[in-house]
C-alpha cells in the first residue's frame, strides 16, 4: 500500500465514501414513492424530462430517479434494489465498471443508470454476450420500464427485433413446467417489430455482435431508410470483460465472395500428411505458428517438382504449405472446431460457444475444411469490419458490469478509459475454495475427477464442472459413465438448452459438466426451484454447490468466473481446481523444472499432490499468457487506429451524401469541379437533360458506388500492406510506422481516384431514368454471423451509374 492509498484511500474507497450521501438521501425518498398510485410513475417521468429539457442535470434528478425505479420494481417483480446494487447504479451512471460478484444481481442494478440516461430520449443500448440474455432481460426488465412509461426494444441475431408489449398475455405454464421454464415466461411479451422500431425505444437490448454490425450494415446503406441505429450515446455492456478483452481480438467483418476457391488447398492439405513435426517443421504453440525446416523444404520441392520453392512464382505454395501444416498441427476438432452439417464450424476458446458462419482468415478456414474433407467455400473480400475497441469509442458514454475485471483495469483503463471499481457484496462471502490438486497425468487427474463427483453425489450435493473444450468435455464424461455418475454434459453441441440445464444445475444430485464459461449470466439457485425453502436447505447442509475446475483457463478471470457460479448472496459452496502436468497452460508454458521434481515424487498419477511452488508456477503462466494476449489486442488495435481514422472520413462523407439536400449536393460539385470550366459545361448540360432533381439522384448513387467500390479495393490492399510491412523489421524500420505511412499515401491515392470516377461517370452519365438502375450493394438477406456476406453487382447487370451499358462494359470492365 503506497502513502497517498493510505492517506486518500484507494479507488473504492474514495467511491464509497463519496457515494454514500447518495444512497442516504435515495433511502430517504423511499416513503414518498411508496405511497405514488400506478399512473403517478409515469406521470414523474414525464415531469423527469421536463426537468431536463428546461436545464437540469441527470446527476440533479439522480436521487429521485434512483428511488423511483426501485419502487417500480418492487411493484412489478416483487425486487428492491440492495443500497450495494444502488451503489452499482451509481458507478454504471458515470461511466465505470462496476464490479459485482456473479447472484449480486448485475441485471437488477442496469435498471438504474439505464432508466436516469433514457430521459435524455437518446436511447440506451444494454449489451450482453447472447440473443438469449437479451430476450431474457428485456422481457424480465421490461416490466419495469414499461410501468415507468419507457418504451424496451430487442434486436436479435436473426435480424428479429421486438418490443416489450404489458399487454400480451403470458401463456399459462404448470407447475412441472414453472421449474424450468420460469426464466422463459417473460420472453412472451417481446412483440415483433422492425429493426429501426427496436432501436427507436427508449432502451435497446442486444448483444454485442448486432450493434457492431448493425453499424457496419448502416454504413453500407443506399437510402436513409436502409439505416437504423439513431446514434451512439450511452451502452451499458454486461460480461464486459468477455466483450471487451475476450473477443476484442477478432474484428468484426462483413465480407462478399471473391471466386473460388482454388485446388490448391486439397493438394496441399494431402500433403501435409507426408511431413513430420520436428524434423520436415516446427511448431510453436504458444504463437500458434510453424516455420519449415530446410528437410521440409527439400520434400515440398520433391512433391511439387519445382526446384525452387522460394521463387515469384513458388512463394505462393509456401503460404499454403504453412497454412495446412497449421491445420494440421495446431487447429483440432472439438476444441478449436467441430463439423456439423458437412461445415466447419469454429468455437470460441473463451465461451465454448459456437461461431457459425465466422471463418478464419489468410485461407486458414479453407486448409481445415480441406483437412476435414468437407466442401471448400469461397474465399472472401471485406466489404467493412471494425473491432470492438474502436466500435465502442463510438458512444458519449460507456459502463460495464462483471464479476471479474479486476485483474484487467489495466487493459480497460489505458484502451477505453474505464475505471473499474469493486462492489461490496449484499451478505457476507461464505464460499470456501480449496487449493489446487495436482496430478502428474490427464488420465490419473480424471480418474481422481470422476471418483470424487461420485461421493459428491452420493451425499446429494450438486456438483458443476467446467472444461476448457467440447473434446476434454466428452472424455470426462466417458470416465463418470465408468464410474456410474448420472450426468448432463452441456457444451457447443447442445448449447440450445443451456439457460435451462444451468439453471438446474444447483439440485440435489445434480452433476453438470459444461464448457467453462456455458450459461453466464444464469443465476444456479439451490435446490433448482425459486422459492422451496426445505430444498434449498436441504442442499445448503450439504455445503451447497461444489464448482470444480479440470484444468487452469490461460486468465485467471475465466477461471475466477467459473468459482463465481457458486456461493451466491451469502450462500455456502466449495470451489477445486484439478490440474494435470500435461494440461496445455503446463505443458506449453510450464518449466521443465517442475515436470522433473513431479517426476520424483514417484507417487501414482490418480494420486494428487499439493504444491506452493507448482501452484505459483501456474499462477505465473497464467499471468505470463494474459500479458501475452493483452499485447496482441493492443496490436490489432494500434493496426485499426489507423484505419479508424480513414473509416471515419468516408463513413462520415457517406452519411453526408445520404442525408444531403439539393444544395449540399450542389456545393459538393463545386468543389470537384474546381476552376474547371468544360466539367462545369458538361455538367451543367446533363443537369438540363436529366432534370435537377432526377441529376442530383443519379449523383448522390454515383458517389456511394464509387466510395463502396474503392473502399472495399482499399480495405484489401491495407490488409496485404499489414501482412508486409512485417518484413520491413528486417531493414531495421518500425513496421506500424510504415504501416501507417504507406496507409495515408494509398488513402490519399484512393481519394484522388475517387474524385476522378466521380467526373468520368457523371461526364457519360445518359438519360436513362434512375429507376432502371440497381443498388450496387444489396444489404437485404445479409446472413447474420460473426463474419457476415453481402451480394455484389453481377457483370451482366446495369451499370448503378446510370450509363445504360452492362457493368463489365461500364465502371466494372476492370474488376
Amino acid at each position: 500500500m503506497t502513502v497517498w492509498t493510505k492517506i486518500f484511500g484507494d479507488i473504492h474507497t474514495r467511491f464509497y465514501a463519496r457515494t454514500r450521501p447518495v444512497v442516504g438521501k435515495i433511502n430517504g425518498l423511499e416513503e414518498k414513492y411508496t405511497a405514488f398510485s400506478e399512473q403517478q410513475f409515469a406521470e414523474e417521468t414525464e415531469k423527469f424530462k421536463a426537468r431536463i429539457s428546461q436545464g437540469e442535470t441527470l446527476e440533479d434528478i439522480l436521487p429521485e430517479a434512483f428511488a423511483l425505479v426501485r419502487e417500480a420494481s418492487v411493484r412489478t417483480i416483487g425486487q428492491r434494489h440492495y443500497d450495494v446494487q444502488i451503489i452499482g447504479g451509481i458507478a454504471l451512471h458515470e461511466g465505470k465498471i462496476a464490479e459485482m460478484r456473479t447472484g449480486e444481481g448485475k441485471t437488477l442494478v442496469a435498471t438504474l443508470p439505464a432508466y436516469l440516461n433514457a430521459l435524455t430520449g437518446k436511447g440506451v443500448h444494454i449489451v450482453t454476450v447472447n440473443d438469449y440474455l437479451a430476450s431474457r432481460d428485456a422481457g424480465s426488465m421490461g416490466q419495469i420500464f414499461a410501468f415507468l412509461g419507457l418504451s424496451v426494444g430487442v434486436i436479435k441475431s436473426d435480424r428479429n427485433s421486438f418490443l416489450y408489449d404489458a399487454t400480451m398475455e403470458a401463456p399459462v405454464v404448470s407447475e412441472e413446467e414453472l421449474e424450468v421454464q420460469t426464466f422463459k415466461v417473460q420472453h412472451e411479451k417481446l412483440r415483433p417489430c422492425s429493426r429501426k422500431q427496436a432501436y427507436r425505444a427508449d432502451i435497446t437490448y442486444g448483444t454485442n455482435n448486432e450493434f457492431g454490425f448493425d453499424y457496419l450494415r448502416d454504413n453500407l446503406a443506399q437510402s436513409v431508410a436502409e439505416i437504423v441505429q439513431p446514434g451512439h450515446h450511452f451502452a451499458i455492456v454486461d460480461e464486459v470483460d468477455s466483450i471487451l478483452i475476450d473477443e476484442a481480438r477478432t474484428p468484426l467483418i462483413i465480407s462478399s465472395q471473391a471466386g473460388d476457391s482454388e485446388d490448391l488447398y486439397t493438394r496441399f492439405a494431402s500433403m501435409a500428411h507426408a511431413f513430420e513435426s520436428g524434423s520436415d517443421f516446427t511448431v510453436d504453440e504458444k504463437l500458434k505458428a510453424v516455420s519449415v525446416t530446410a528437410l521440409g523444404i527439400e520434400k515440398a520441392e520433391k512433391l511439387l517438382g519445382i526446384e525452387n520453392l522460394y521463387t515469384e512464382r513458388g512463394i505462393k505454395y509456401v503460404h499454403h504449405l504453412e497454412t495446412a501444416l497449421r491445420a494440421k498441427s495446431l487447429y483440432h476438432p472439438d476444441r478449436d472446431y467441430v463439423v456439423r452439417d458437412g461445415e466447419v464450424v469454429i468455437v470460441d476458446a473463451f465461451t465454448g460457444r459456437l461461431q457459425p458462419g465466422r471463418r478464419w482468415n489468410d485461407g486458414l478456414h479453407q486448409a481445415v475444411e480441406a483437412k476435414e474433407g468437407v466442401e471448400i467455400q469461397k474465399e472472401s473480400r471485406a466489404v467493412a469490419s471494425i473491432t470492438f475497441q474502436n466500435f465502442f469509442r463510438f458512444y458519449k458514454k460507456v459502463a460495464g458490469m462483471t464479476g471479474t475485471a479486476e485483474t484487467s483495469k489495466e487493459e480497460f483503463y489505458k484502451v477505453y478509459g474505464l475505471e473499474v471499481v469493486s462492489i461490496p457484496t449484499h451478505r457476507a462471502i461464505a464460499r470456501v475454495d480449496h487449493t489446487d490438486l495436482i496430478f502428474q497425468t490427464e488420465k490419473g487427474k480424471f480418474k481422481a475427477i470422476a471418483r470424487k463427483v461420485k461421493t459428491l453425489q452420493e451425499k446429494g450435493q450438486p456438483v458443476l464442472i467446467g472444461t476448457v473444450s467440447i473434446e476434454k468435455n466428452e472424455l470426462l464424461s466417458a470416465y463418470l459413465s465408468q464410474e456410474g455418475v448420472k450426468h448432463t454434459v452441456l457444451n457447443a453441441k447442445n448449447h440450445e438448452r443451456e439457460g435451462e440445464i444451468i439453471a438446474q444445475a444447483g439440485r440435489k444430485g445434480s452433476v453438470v459438466v459444461a464448457t467453462n464459461m456455458a450459461g453466464r449470466g444464469v443465476d444456479i439457485k439451490l435446490g433448482g426451484i425459486p422459492g422451496s425453502n426445505e430444498l434449498y436447505n436441504e442442499i445448503k447442509s450439504f455445503g451447497g454447490l461444489f464448482v470444480l475446475g479440470t484444468e487452469r483457463h490461460d486468465a485467471r478471470r475465466i477461471d475466477n468466473q467459473l468459482r463465481g457460479r457458486t456461493g451466491r448472496q451469502g450462500d455456502p459452496g466449495e470451489t477445486q481446481f484439478y490440474v494435470s502436468l500435461e494440461d496445455d497452460l503446463m505443458r506449453v508454458f510450464g518449466s521443465d523444472r517442475i515436470k522433473t521434481m513431479m517426476g520424483r515424487f514417484g507417487i501414482p498419477e490418480d494420486e494428487p499432490i499439493e504444491n506452493r511452488f507448482i501452484a505459483s508456477a501456474l499462477e505465473s503462466a497464467q499471468a505470463k499468457i494474459e500479458g501475452f494476449n493483452f499485447d496482441a489486442r493492443k496490436h490489432t488495435l494500434e493496426y485499426d487506429d489507423v484505419m479508424n481514422y480513414q473509416r471515419k472520413i468516408v463513413y462520415e462523407r457517406r452519411r453526408a451524401m445520404l442525408l444531403a439536400g439539393n444544395e449540399e449536393i450542389t456545393a459538393y460539385l463545386n468543389t470537384l469541379i474546381l476552376e474547371d470550366e468544360t466539367r462545369r459545361v458538361v455538367i451543367d448540360k446533363k443537369r438540363h437533360d436529366f432534370g435537377e432533381q432526377a441529376f442530383l439522384d443519379t449523383v448522390r448513387r454515383i458517389v456511394l458506388h464509387i466510395t463502396d467500390t474503392l473502399w472495399v479495393e482499399h480495405l484489401e490492399s491495407m490488409d496485404y500492406l499489414r501482412s508486409s510491412v512485417n518484413l520491413r523489421a528486417y531493414g531495421q524500420r518500425e513496421p506500424l510506422v510504415e504501416y501507417k505511412k504507406e496507409g495515408l499515401r494509398m488513402f490519399k491515392d484512393m481519394e484522388q481516384q475517387a474524385i476522378s470516377e466521380v467526373m468520368n461517370l457523371i461526364e457519360n452519365m445518359s438519360t436513362v431514368p434512375p429507376a432502371e438502375t440497381v443498388e450496387p450493394l444489396l444489404v437485404t438477406d445479409i446472413p447474420e454471423t460473426h463474419n457476415q456476406e453481402i451480394k455484389k453487382v453481377g457483370r451482366n447487370d446495369a451499370c448503378p451509374c446510370g450509363s445504360g451499358k452492362k457493368y463489365k462494359k461500364c465502371h466494372g470492365k476492370d474488376a
